[in-house]
């Protein structure tokens, strides 16, 4: 693209990864945050997940989801920052719904699509955006990648740029370079140094421990058992029976699954380790399951599925199991994917998620600046009441 910084630092966009390295990549999606409580290793913007999507074909070719990879280089070609960053025709699996925006702007004349948008593709997990490795001329590198943004939705001539999932550091920068912010609401489940679920358990209301026991009893009464399966149990006999899963659940949510099946044969192989399928058996054969991804200290729940109905399941393979692994190895959090009030009585917390949002033509800016104002407060205020709805235990004293 252009020069940027300094003068000596040079912006490039790629429409792959294939040439990029994925040691230099990942150096700068796997950068010690400032902030200790982020995760370090967010799988969802790791080379070998985007690449998986790239040679899967989930994203490129007629998706709508044109990788424009925006890079930062010196002048000896090393990569100081990146950012996840594609082109867009439509506003699907983003999960941060700006459908309204470009009905509004399309009707008054305007063009929304092409949009840009930096993020890990249908994937609702706060990670980093602004990927810069640790060097002497990080914050350099990170200004950079901002103005590149811009740079690159001109050149694109697309509406509008779109940060969705951003981490707070992320969220701030963008903020101090006029983004406007918008919030919404998560579940995510908080490890306070348990050493058992039971310990977990300890910390709800009696009645709400009791419900939680007679959940997880019930949902193994018909026979069910529950496996973990990660690195070579990850067979493409196990990707087959989990796909059906995830077809079913996809072909009722959306209508078309996002995801195909080479994808999870090419995730699978690349990044087997760091995945864990939690899988219900039944009579000889799988009849549900889940994917997790590990990070450095969280697992993030992604998509689950099933082929039989049975009471509580759902909660069992996606939000106890979670736990019961996070507990287990030691993993600070447990974020549970988008929505789903249903969690909060399973123990997981109200937390407030962030996108960042520039938008060009100050026609459209300003009533959406004005919406994102109100939305905002209501958040906000979701947040505080639904924090006091949660199962843990105020001033009862524990008993069983």
């Amino acid at each position: 693209m252009s020069e940027a910084g300094g003068g000596d630092l040079t912006l490039r966009a790629a429409t792959s990864l294939k040439a990029v390295s994925a040691e230099a990549w990942n150096a700068c999606a796997q950068a010690p945050a400032a902030d200790p409580a982020l995760d370090r290793d967010n799988p969802f913007v790791a080379h070998e997940f985007l690449m998986a999507l790239e040679e899967s074909r989930c994203i490129g070719g007629r998706s709508g989801w044109s990788p424009a990879y925006l890079m930062v280089e010196d002048a000896a070609g090393r990569l100081l920052a990146a950012a996840p960053s594609f082109l867009k025709s439509h506003s699907q699996g983003e999960y941060v719904f700006d459908h309204g925006w470009a009905d509004a702007y399309e009707r008054a004349g305007g063009r929304y699509y092409p949009k840009l948008l930096v993020a890990a593709p249908f994937t609702p997990a706060t990670g980093p955006r602004l990927m810069v490795a640790a060097s002497p001329r990080a914050d350099e590198a990170r200004a950079a990648l901002i103005e590149g943004l811009e740079a690159l939705r001109a050149q694109a001539q697309a509406s509008s740029v779109h940060v969705t999932f951003a981490q707070e550091p992320d969220a701030a920068a963008l903020k101090q370079a006029g983004y406007l912010e918008r919030n919404d609401l998560q579940f995510h489940w908080l490890n306070e140094g348990f050493g058992t679920y039971d310990d977990f358990l300890a910390t709800l209301a009696s009645r709400k421990r009791k419900a939680l026991k007679r959940e997880r009893r019930d949902a193994l009464s018909p026979g069910i058992t529950i496996e973990n399966l990660s690195g070579r149990d990850l067979t493409e006999a196990v990707w087959d029976d989990f796909f059906a899963f995830y077809q079913d659940t996809g072909s009722r949510k959306w209508g078309r699954p996002y995801l195909n099946r080479a994808f999870f044969s090419q995730v699978g192989a690349a990044m087997a380790e760091r995945i864990v399928l939690v899988m219900a058996r039944r009579a000889g054969r799988h009849i549900a399951g889940a994917i997790n991804f590990r990070g450095a200290d969280t697992l993030y729940g992604r998509n689950w599925g099933c082929i039989e109905d049975h009471p509580f399941l759902h909660f069992e393979v996606c939000y106890h199991q979670a736990i019961d692994y996070a507990i287990a190895h030691g993993l600070a959090r447990v974020e549970a994917g988008a929505q789903g009030q249903h969690k909060l009585a399973r123990g997981y917390r109200p937390v407030v998620t962030r996108s960042l949002h520039h938008i060009a033509d100050p026609g459209l800016r300003r009533p959406v600046a004005a919406y994102l104002e109100q939305e905002r407060a209501e958040i906000a205020a979701a947040q505080a009441a639904l924090a006091t709805e949660g199962p843990f235990r105020k001033d009862e004293a524990k008993d069983d």
